[in-house]
């Protein structure tokens, strides 16, 4: 496959279909390749595609610049390309899609212990996907102990800001977060609210929008399963409104954007 996206990139840089190419380049470490814009058919030969290829591009399209770019997208990636589309901070007009094939990505961090990403382990396509099933776990804890679970994870943050700049739902152009005439963009967690602050209302930023795509736990420094957060607002929005996948496609409005004045689709607001 590897080879096949390389002659159709470089067929298409070559001919002006397309200005540049978003793909994943090897880097200094093989486990982590980056994603990369490539302007010239020599730097494709740096393009790689292998189970490492873990990150999600859609985010990186919003600042691609002028021109069509052609971009790879893993089945999964699809739903936040088209969720921002819908959210118009992408022009498809100017993205030509090439969708690949995925049998799951790998997470490591050690050389010696590789296993899939937590994602790739409950996707549709595997035997045990169900990806609520951890949620539900949590909700069966009383309220102590789900205060307790939620304390020891957020307790570990430590304001790199890592899950917000990968996450293709977060895409102010300035963030709340990093408003320097209040004391919220303190780096450092300076009490366990401002850890608990940061992590809950960004959760509720992107309710409705999230399409689980993981990113936000996968790059965590911390281990921090985020994901959690974002899959509590999607089991709760599916058993209020209907099941409903953010990024389905490019047109329908979410449930917690929809209005009805009768008040029985969506928030009714």
């Amino acid at each position: 496959m590897l080879e096949q996206m390389k002659a159709k990139a470089k067929e298409m840089l070559a001919n002006g279909q397309v200005s540049r190419v978003l793909g994943w380049r090897a880097d200094d470490f093989p486990t982590m390749p980056s994603p990369t814009f490539f302007t010239t058919a020599d730097s494709l030969d740096s393009l790689v595609y292998d189970k490492f290829a873990s990150a999600n591009l859609s985010k990186h399209l919003i600042n691609a610049g002028d021109g069509v770019t052609l971009v790879f997208l893993k089945p999964c990636d699809v739903f936040s390309y088209n969720q921002l589309v819908k959210e118009n901070q992408i022009n498809p007009e100017n993205c030509h899609i090439m969708e690949v094939d995925c049998d799951g990505n790998v997470a490591v961090d050690d050389l010696e212990e590789a296993g899939l990403l937590e994602r790739c382990r409950v996707c549709d396509k595997a035997e045990d996907g169900d990806r609520f099933a951890a949620v539900a776990e949590i909700e069966a804890l009383d309220e102590d102990a789900r205060y307790a679970f939620w304390q020891a994870q957020l307790g570990r943050c430590i304001r790199c800001n890592a899950c917000r700049n990968v996450c293709a739902a977060c895409h102010c152009k300035k963030c709340v977060f990093d408003n320097d005439k209040y004391d919220a963009n303190q780096k450092a967690n300076a009490s366990s609210f401002e850890e608990q602050m940061f992590h809950i209302i960004r959760a509720y930023h992107v309710a409705g929008r999230c399409t689980d795509c993981g990113e936000c736990s996968r790059v965590c420094p911390q281990k921090i399963p985020l994901h959690l957060l974002n899959r509590k607002f999607i089991k709760d929005i599916n058993e209020f409104f209907g099941e409903y996948q953010a990024g389905a496609d490019m047109t329908s409005l979410g449930p917690l954007t929809d209005f009805d004045i009768d008040g029985d689709k969506g928030v009714g607001l």
